[in-house]
């Protein structure tokens, strides 16, 4: 289960840190995005610190299997606030891309603790 764990966490690190990356840079399509949701352009620097965050405990994780799950927990959360957004500004179309990556982002965590 270890190196399930290395391969996920690492992937989805690299998916942290270019969802990150995007709000730091206001790409076009995600400012679009987020914006349409209600959230307001001083969120981008926070958020995309949170995904940077969660993307370095994951990392970190291969190391010291607990950071890495409490990153993974934490990325869940950042996740399920993206689907609430979503859904409370009634963009059902768009809560398919937070709802996948919330999904994934339990794949670290359960892969974590069954490799303690």
């Amino acid at each position: 289960m270890y190196i399930a764990y290395v391969v996920v966490a690492v992937l989805f690190a690299l998916m942290l840190a270019g969802s990150g990356r995007g709000k730091l840079v206001r790409e076009q399509r995600v400012t679009d995005t987020i914006t349409g949701l209600g959230v307001p352009l001083s969120w981008f620097v926070p958020l995309a610190v949170l995904e940077f965050a969660a993307a370095l405990g994951l990392v970190a994780g291969v190391f010291y299997r607990p950071l890495g799950i409490a990153a993974g927990i934490g990325a869940v959360l950042y996740f399920v606030g993206a689907v609430i957004a979503h859904l409370r500004a009634k963009d059902n179309k768009g809560v398919v891309a937070p709802g996948v990556m919330m999904l994934f982002s339990a794949a670290p965590v359960v892969l974590g603790f069954l490799s303690l």
